[in-house]
């Protein structure tokens, strides 16, 4: 397994030029501070399904508002991507490349297309497991290639986990009883290693599942997804930035 670096910063943040431009002072005659994301995955952060602006802009003006600094997004996420299209994408696509050597935060939600589900394995959790370790592989190995694409500043890492790697809500509950425990079953065999990897590596997690479920887990997340019953809706991904935003402003008191 890839080696992951340790030591960038307290509750799971790296300490970042990204808001330490947004804490510093400058005089009335400087010029406002430009800080950048750079959002890498899945279908999630690309908005897929939504037809409304996607979490990492919406992050993006929400920091925007709170600092009084300019930040902006770069949208690299790709509908469809699993983790090794991710590893692949930061050592061949140019343009991704260097957007994320000018980034300041990066935000990466990666790994429910490595279980999608799927009609030969159904709903045997045994038939998907032999997958997770893959994406504790690649997840590590995505985390150790922005900061090596970042070295020569300080960068944040944000690691989001997912509400369900499947159907959520009463679209999961109409597939019936089995669906709905093989889905929270591999929800949080992949949950826990996107955790796992954010406190290993000194990266920023945040945990969807409660944003959307609440903090045990137990509501009923059909009114943030949209009609397919996989993808957040314009509010789900309201909620999204919301949450990302908390986990950046309690690291660095803002």
């Amino acid at each position: 397994m890839p080696r992951v670096r340790r030591g960038w910063s307290v509750a799971g943040l790296v300490v970042l030029g990204f808001l330490a431009a947004a804490c510093g002072s400058s005089s009335p005659e400087s010029k406002p501070q430009t800080s950048s994301i750079v959002a890498l995955g899945d279908s999630v952060p690309r908005g897929t399904n939504c037809d409304c602006t996607p979490y990492p802009p919406l992050t993006a003006d929400g920091l925007t508002a709170s600092t009084g600094r300019t930040v902006t997004a770069t949208n690299d996420s790709v509908a469809g991507y699993t983790t090794s299209n991710v590893v692949h994408q930061l050592d061949s696509d140019g343009d991704v490349i260097d957007h994320l050597r000018a980034a300041n935060t990066v935000e990466i939600e990666i790994g429910a297309n490595d279980v999608a589900y799927s009609s030969s394995c159904g709903t045997t959790v045994d038939c998907y497991a032999p997958r997770v370790p893959t994406i504790e592989k690649n997840l590590a190995a995505i985390v150790e290639r922005v900061h090596d694409l970042t070295s020569g500043h300080k960068v944040l890492v944000v690691l989001l986990d997912y509400w369900s790697v499947w159907l959520g809500g009463q679209y999961a509950a109409a597939k019936g009883e089995a669906y709905v425990h093989a889905a929270e079953t591999m929800t949080d065999k992949v949950n826990a290693v996107i955790k796992a990897t954010a406190a290993e590596s000194g990266s920023a997690y945040v945990d969807l599942r409660a944003a959307f479920k609440g903090p045990d887990y137990s509501y009923d997340e059909t009114h943030y997804l949209s009609s397919d019953g996989d993808h957040p809706n314009a509010a789900g991904h309201k909620r999204i930035a919301q949450a990302t935003e908390t986990v950046i402003e309690t690291a660095h008191h803002i």
